[in-house]
């Protein structure tokens, strides 16, 4: 079990937002690994910034995740222990990664649990988060050894939360919409080269879903799965994407669709403009009737999830979910 003396640290990992609009070049830099965007694309992702207000919420949720994690987690421990304390870094964003492992290390944490927020595993998304902070504890040179869990997709509280999100968007449409409607589950879109590692990422995506079906009761052929907010690259991304989805399913005379983001965790720009706007701008031009799963954000049950997956991992249980890396020690 973990002991007061020092306490057991928890790196929470998300993708990391700009500022300030004056931030986005700075951040789309890092995204594309210091190689500078053109004028014409930092103007174009600033004015999708602006459409939500100018910069996305998702640090404070990440801090606010963080606060309930850390509660949740110390509440399991004996009074007058210390026991976990959780740190935020972010991925292409301050407070970075890096900088999160150096704050544990000056805070004397030895053990900690990188958990990423993003549940469902790929290479190129929760691999790159922990070969970021692998890189920071190898720089740091710190006596610091992190844990990470993979994934955490299938985790009953998380299809529990999902699955009530789904009931509830259900209740906005008029019964005779619910008769028709169809449920798109969305994920945000990866380069299909990943297909050829055998990355288990469309799987877990798959997973989840037929998971938070089975709790909502919904028949196989009530609902889709669409990718989103693809890269603008020259390489194919995987698909179908969602905007395929919806001019599909506008042909088929479908009058509403509510979509369920169930790859991401927390309001940020991928679902507050690219559902919110762009997807139900499109939504209207075709004749439909489009609402969107409200964010989990600090949702009780996603937090009990993460601190299941935080405590096994920090009384170092052997499973699928948990890969050990030794730090410098």
């Amino acid at each position: 079990m973990p002991n007061s003396d020092p306490p057991i640290g928890v790196l929470l990992m998300a993708y990391g937002s700009p500022d300030r609009l004056e931030d986005v070049e700075a951040y789309y830099t890092h995204i594309r690994g210091g190689r500078r965007p053109s004028p014409t694309a930092v103007a174009a992702l600033q004015a999708r910034y602006r459409r939500i207000g100018g910069r996305s919420p998702l640090l404070e949720i990440t801090r606010a995740q963080a606060r309930a994690l850390e509660a949740a987690l110390n509440g399991t421990v004996a009074a007058g222990a210390e026991g976990f304390r959780v740190y935020v870094g972010m991925r292409h964003w301050r407070p970075f990664i890096g900088e999160a492992i150096a704050r544990m290390a000056a805070d004397g944490v030895r053990d900690a649990v990188g958990l990423s927020l993003a549940p469902h595993y790929s290479r190129l998304s929760v691999g790159a988060y922990i070969e970021a902070a692998q890189q920071a504890l190898q720089e740091l040179q710190a006596p610091l050894r992190l844990r990470f869990v993979e994934h955490w997709h299938t985790h009953p509280l998380f299809l529990e939360a999902l699955a009530d999100r789904v009931q509830r968007g259900l209740e906005r449409f008029s019964p005779a919409e619910r008769e028709r409607l169809i449920l798109i589950f969305t994920a945000h879109s990866l380069p299909q080269r990943i297909l050829e590692w055998g990355d288990p990422y469309p799987r877990h995506l798959h997973e989840t879903c037929v998971g938070v079906v089975q709790r909502v009761g919904l028949e196989a052929t009530r609902w889709r799965f669409a990718y989103q907010s693809a890269g603008h690259t020259a390489e194919p991304w995987l698909g179908p994407d969602l905007s395929e989805v919806l001019e599909r399913l506008a042909r088929q005379g479908v009058p509403a669709v509510l979509v369920c983001p169930v790859g991401f965790v927390a309001d940020h720009l991928e679902v507050l403009y690219d559902l919110e706007i762009e997807a139900r701008e499109q939504a209207e031009g075709l004749g439909m009737h489009l609402e969107r799963t409200d964010s989990l954000n600090d949702d009780p049950r996603l937090i009990q999830a993460l601190r299941d997956v935080v405590w096994n991992a920090a009384r170092g249980e052997q499973t699928t979910l948990l890969r050990h890396d030794v730090g410098v020690t």
